[in-house]
């Protein structure tokens, strides 16, 4: 837990890092912490072949640390700061422990029956962020609350078609296994990673849900907070991007490396402050 806040953004050349620059430096200092938690968190889960009760028990002890760190007492200085964070922009803590339940959500199971189901566990390790850093940015509209989940949902369905190849190699499949048996398309296959013409109807299936969940999260934000949430539309943008290039790929995410270069991550954040720091 050495690294600062700032190195574990920078490091993981996350599209987070990119989208949220531009903010002012106290904002900017808060979700460098923020964001810096969500990894651990998620690291306690994936960056380890740890036996799965070893992972619970470190998950339960980091649930108790950040707990402890409300009063500046954990062990951890990054939880401490967070505790900070948290008091001076009054963020509320059930996203906290809502995206540790998402966490365990993907230890105790490795697929989802239904989409019903896979949208819980969306909701909690991604609509969570959002909904922890809106109140780092600042907003005046209750709807932004649902920009911040909807958003959360399309950017987290967008990393699971994406990653479809990579999951399956750990044994995983995010996709619901309703959808799987609606377009014929067997697990077995998925495994081996074959593309094929019910695979690309099923992602075609998927990816029509993603574009509806951004496009819901643009209608519940509200032209008075579109400014503060500049960073959150640059990922919005992004994570669009992504989509469009799974899309232009014809689908094929297993044979084509889809992703957004930092060129592209950089001119899309630029792009989106300006617009909405020199027009607003």
């Amino acid at each position: 837990m050495s690294e600062s806040a700032k190195e574990i953004s920078k490091k993981s050349k996350s599209s987070f890092y990119y989208a949220f620059n531009l903010l002012p430096e106290e904002k900017r200092e808060a979700m460098n912490v923020v964001y810096a938690f969500c990894r651990k968190t998620d690291d306690i889960v994936d960056e380890s072949n740890e036996d799965l009760n070893v992972k619970y028990d470190k998950l339960r002890k980091w649930r108790i640390e950040f707990e402890r760190a409300f009063s500046g007492h954990s062990e951890f200085p990054l939880l401490n700061r967070l505790g900070k964070t948290i008091s001076n922009f009054n963020i509320p803590l059930y996203p906290f422990f809502e995206l540790i339940k998402g966490m365990e959500m993907d230890i105790q199971k490795d697929r989802y029956k239904s989409f019903d189901d896979l949208l819980l566990y969306c909701y909690r390790v991604a609509s969570t962020v959002g909904l922890m850093t809106i109140e780092i940015f600042g907003y005046k509209n209750p709807s932004t609350k649902r920009f911040a989940v909807d958003l959360g949902i399309a950017l987290q369905l967008t990393n699971i078609l994406r990653d479809i190849g990579k999951d399956a190699e750990k044994g995983r499949i995010y996709l619901p296994q309703e959808d799987l048996t609606k377009f014929n398309y067997n697990e077995s296959e998925l495994m081996m990673k074959v593309y094929n013409n019910q695979f690309k109807e099923l992602m075609i299936y998927e990816s029509g849900r993603a574009k509806r969940y951004f496009e819901s999260a643009t209608s519940n934000l509200d032209l008075e907070d579109k400014k503060t949430m500049f960073a959150a539309r640059a990922m919005q943008h992004i994570y669009y991007k992504m989509l469009g290039k799974i899309i232009a790929a014809d689908y094929d995410v297993f044979n084509n490396n889809i992703k957004v270069t930092k060129f592209e991550k950089v001119g899309i954040a630029l792009g989106v402050w300006a617009k909405y720091n020199l027009v607003y």
